[in-house]
């Protein structure tokens, strides 16, 4: 009895640190994610699973050592047991991830603040850009869920606060929600900076903060309507700017 090869021991010690890696790190994130104040987790991993998973590798581990110590030859079905563990347990996790969503939170928060950005564009006209919550609510209703939890819950919906005379995007929102959408109109009245409070891209776990990237805030603008050179009276000789292209801007650090 001469033990199992160099290869086999490779084999195993690799699949234990996987094992050690992905479900002792979704257990941690589990546990974490019911006490953080926010958290960039669609939804918390499951304890049981995870539990279960690291449950069956120690007694891979104690399998695999036993026959180690015995010097059971290369032939031992203990040696096998880490690495069938491994494939069925991440087997197990792409049928369960079967239809969701690739993105993370950070990238599905800027979409959201993207696609509000450009629903209160085409609402804005040549004299102002939308300013009262009653007119952008619905806007807000039908972004759906924001990709945040709260104390382990997930965000229910997103909230909008509307502030006025500002001279440039939300950098703080101190005592603020996740998944409050904070709109920000200049005092003219013909531009408004809409931010996101949930957390820094950077960041999985922690207090509410706007989000940002590199700690410069993803913000979205909003501005007044340019006229149309054809909508100027006859007769009266103005120079027209170019015509923009919406007048919204997303601004996000490269």
């Amino acid at each position: 009895m001469s033990g199992p090869s160099h290869k086999t021991l490779l084999a195993n010690v690799v699949c234990l640190g996987a094992l050690g890696w992905i479900y002792g790190g979704d257990l941690s994130d589990a546990l974490r994610a019911r006490t953080a104040e926010v958290s960039a987790l669609l939804t918390p991993p499951s304890v049981v699973r995870t539990s279960i998973v690291l449950g069956l590798s120690g007694v891979g581990l104690a399998v695999f050592l036993a026959g180690l110590l015995r010097k059971k030859p290369e032939g031992f079905k203990g040696y096998r047991l880490l690495p069938i563990l491994l494939v069925t347990a991440l087997f197990l996790d792409l049928v369960l991830a079967e239809g969701k969503t690739p993105l993370d939170s950070p990238e599905l928060a800027a979409v959201a603040l993207q696609r509000f950005q450009a629903e209160a564009q085409k609402l804005a006209t040549v004299e102002a850009v939308p300013s009262r919550a009653q007119v952008l609510q619905p806007l807000v209703d039908a972004l759906g869920t924001p990709p945040y939890l709260e104390r382990g819950a997930p965000v229910s919906a997103y909230t909008l606060q509307v502030r006025s005379g500002c001279e440039g995007p939300v950098r703080d929102a101190p005592g603020t929600r996740p998944g409050t959408l904070l709109y920000c109109v200049a005092r003219d009245g013909k531009q408004a900076w809409v931010t996101l409070v949930g957390l820094p891209a950077e960041v999985r776990f922690g207090a509410p903060a706007v989000l940002s990237l590199r700690g410069e805030p993803r913000s979205g603008i909003v501005r007044a309507q340019v006229p149309e050179e054809n909508d100027v009276m006859p007769g009266i000789d103005l120079e027209i700017p170019t015509v923009l292209d919406g007048g919204a801007e997303t601004s996000a650090s490269p």
